[in-house]
């Protein structure tokens, strides 16, 4: 092989090995994209949006392990988390945190009541006027501790923390961050979404 090809072969690799470290690296430990397939998260986040997730928020996590090398404050009370699916743990979950370590949750006929306190949520959308049992009446319940209970926005299609329990703290990835594309398909991009960060 001609020695000036076989350098510049090898300098194509070299830069495409440190290229992959550098991804692993990030989407380990900084950043991750994921998209909503659903809309249970409606109207916050609509099917078809494409986000990043910090997973810098709460910690340095192990990779591949649910341990952190450093841990910071774990999510506060209204933050957008992607976690494990406690049912199935190869999937990824996105919903709001409602409940803290602490915290007493109860829905009484929909209304959301943190401590006793009614809960003011502008975010939340109800499909259904229907009262139903564990759905919309639920509680009252104390979240242990290191756990965190976590709802949907669209209140009626959501299954969550009312159906299958807390989510623990090393099961969570991280923060919702922003979103960076959006779209219903190839005809219909949502350019007033794509950049909005999400609260």
């Amino acid at each position: 092989m001609n020695p000036r090809w076989h350098k510049l072969l090898k300098e194509y690799a070299e830069a495409l090995i440190i290229a992959l470290i550098l991804a692993l690296f990030i989407r380990t430990f900084v950043v991750q994209a994921f998209k909503i397939p659903s809309g249970s998260m409606l109207p916050t986040l609509e099917i078809g949006d494409h986000l990043l997730v910090n997973k810098f928020s709460y910690g340095i996590r192990m990779p591949f392990m649910d341990r952190f090398i450093f841990e910071f404050d774990g999510p506060e009370f209204q933050d957008v988390i992607v976690f494990e699916f406690p049912e199935n743990p190869s999937k990824d979950f996105i919903k709001r945190v409602i409940g803290t370590p602490g915290d007493e949750i109860e829905i009484r006929n929909k209304q959301l009541y943190r401590n006793g306190e009614e809960v003011s949520e502008d975010y939340i959308r109800f499909a259904d006027e229907r009262v139903i049992d564990q759905r919309d009446r639920f509680g009252p319940e104390t979240i242990p501790e290191n756990s965190y209970f976590v709802l949907g926005d669209n209140r009626d299609e959501s299954y969550d923390s009312r159906f299958w329990g807390v989510v623990e703290r090393e099961k969570i990835l991280g923060k919702a961050w922003v979103i960076y594309w959006s779209w219903e398909g190839f005809a219909e991009i949502r350019w007033n979404r794509i950049g909005s960060r999400i609260q």
